[in-house]
């Protein structure tokens, strides 16, 4: 539930996914790059 309302709030559109659930170990706090 709290890992659920935190990617809520970083990220509302759902599009940047920052917060990655690994299996058997956790969370990822991860963000893609662009470059430009």
């Amino acid at each position: 539930v709290f890992i659920g309302r935190l990617r809520k709030k970083l990220d509302p559109d759902g599009e940047l996914k920052p917060i990655e659930t690994v299996r058997g170990r956790g969370y990822r706090f991860a963000i893609s790059r662009t470059d430009g």
